[in-house]
């Protein structure tokens, strides 16, 4: 059984920054490719970040591009996004997600487990 577990989220204020982690456990989780994705009040689960298994790969929304980065520790069993020059409009539950595969998705449909969220709030 895979357990994903977030951490990192906070109160900040616009500019500043913040690192989401999220530990992974079970058997395999190294040669699995890794995901975060949030959700803001009212609006849809949308894609962040995405990242290969071997860490060799990844992508990012459109949204995001230059100021957050995923990497990931295999060691560790731990995936990270690093959240630089945040805006009001990234305030969200973030999640992390695994799929059992080496290639990274932006589509939420194609991971098979997730984390319970982080709260990130961003003051303007």
């Amino acid at each position: 059984q895979v357990q994903l577990v977030e951490s990192g989220g906070g109160l900040v204020q616009a500019g500043d920054s913040l690192r989401l982690s999220c530990a992974a456990s079970g058997p395999t989780v190294r040669s699995f490719a890794m995901g975060w994705f949030r959700r803001a009040p009212g609006k849809e689960r949308e894609f962040v970040a995405t990242i290969a298994s071997n860490g060799g790969r990844t992508d990012y929304a459109d949204f995001v591009k230059g100021r957050f980065t995923m990497s990931r520790d295999n060691a560790q069993n731990t995936v990270y996004l690093q959240m630089n020059s945040l805006k009001p409009d990234d305030a969200a539950v973030y999640y992390c997600a695994a799929r059992t595969t080496y290639f990274p998705s932006k589509y939420s449909e194609e991971y098979e487990y997730w984390g319970q969220g982080t709260q990130v709030t961003v003051s303007s």
